[in-house]
């Protein structure tokens, strides 16, 4: 039985590197930059250059390690190649043939949030269930679907892109992706925001959130105060996202839903908003579907890396 895994969680600024148990106990965790230079030519061979330091420090043998897991920051095709990764400059990319080439170890890639969402079903808010809808509320919404312990990556590896779902008819302005209407538009942080200020020039009611450079975490902590505008702010995300959600999980049937994110720190309260209109719109099969929120925050990603090649 192999005794260890890597876990790599690739951002655009650095990389998370972790090495695991086959148990899930994290033994060590680091970054490396990330080399955006000549299109990102120097990030596998950091990468593994930094796997293989590991594995003399630590002595491993290499016949004990399971393999290398990997997120990236774009889609993953079913044969391991990332097509193209705005993020960090790169075109197309062989990147399980590549890495494993520089490693010795086998590898296994999947988009980040998706990544992310094995990691929390393994040893954070999804623990000890089998299927699961994760979605990370952040400067934008991602997420992943999980289904009997695997990643639904869909063909073009774009499964559980959650924050472009469409939502709303009247948003002119263009979402990051191109379309106009996504989810992330009005969930996200920067949604959350800009719903606040719809409401806040819809009225002369006074409200905490009549501050400069209004955050999200301006509006929930509002909410906690119990300002009416911002409850209504509240209830209007609550129902974006629970009708999102109502849609998605009569498509996949989870056994729980986990929120993370950066917004997702407004904690219990914002479930409250969410769960109500997931009640409302969802088949009734599904209306028992739990709810929880993440716990593993950004070391979600090197744990669901890591878990890939177990």
């Amino acid at each position: 039985m192999k005794k260890y895994s890597f876990g790599i969680d690739v951002g655009g600024t650095t990389v998370k590197c972790g090495l695991f148990t086959a148990e899930g106990e994290l033994l060590e965790k680091w970054e490396i930059k990330t080399r955006l230079e000549d299109n990102g030519g120097n990030i596998l061979s950091d990468i593994a250059a930094a796997i293989n330091q590991k594995i003399l420090e630590k002595q491993l043998d290499k016949d004990d390690v399971a393999g290398v897991g990997i997120g990236i920051p774009g889609p993953v095709d079913e044969n391991g190649e990332v097509p193209f990764a705005v993020n960090l400059h790169w075109g197309h990319v062989y990147i399980e043939k590549d890495l494993s080439a520089l490693t010795g170890l086998p590898v296994k890639a999947a988009n980040d949030a998706n990544v992310a969402a094995l990691g929390e079903l393994w040893k954070g808010g999804g623990s000890g269930y089998h299927s699961m809808i994760l979605v990370t509320l952040g400067t934008g919404v991602g997420g992943g679907v999980i289904i009997n312990d695997r990643i639904v990556a869909g063909s073009h590896g774009a499964g559980g892109e959650i924050g472009h779902a469409h939502v709303d008819d009247s948003i002119e302005e263009t979402c990051n992706c191109g379309n106009r209407g996504c989810l992330e538009q009005v969930a996200s942080a920067t949604g959350i925001v800009r719903l606040a200020r719809e409401a806040l020039a819809g009225t002369d009611a006074p409200s905490k959130m009549r501050v400069d450079d209004l955050t999200a975490k301006d509006v929930w902590d509002a909410v906690k105060e119990d300002d009416a505008l911002a409850i209504q702010v509240a209830e209007r995300f609550g129902t974006y996202l629970g009708k999102a959600l109502a849609t998605l999980a009569t498509v996949t049937d989870p056994q729980i839903i986990v929120i993370g994110g950066g917004v997702s720190k407004a904690g219990q309260v914002l479930l409250d908003y969410v769960t109500e209109p997931f009640q409302k719109y969802a088949f009734p099969a599904i209306k028992g579907t739990e709810f929880s929120l993440a716990t593993l925050g950004n070391d979600a990603g090197i744990y669901g890396a890591a878990k890939m090649v177990l």
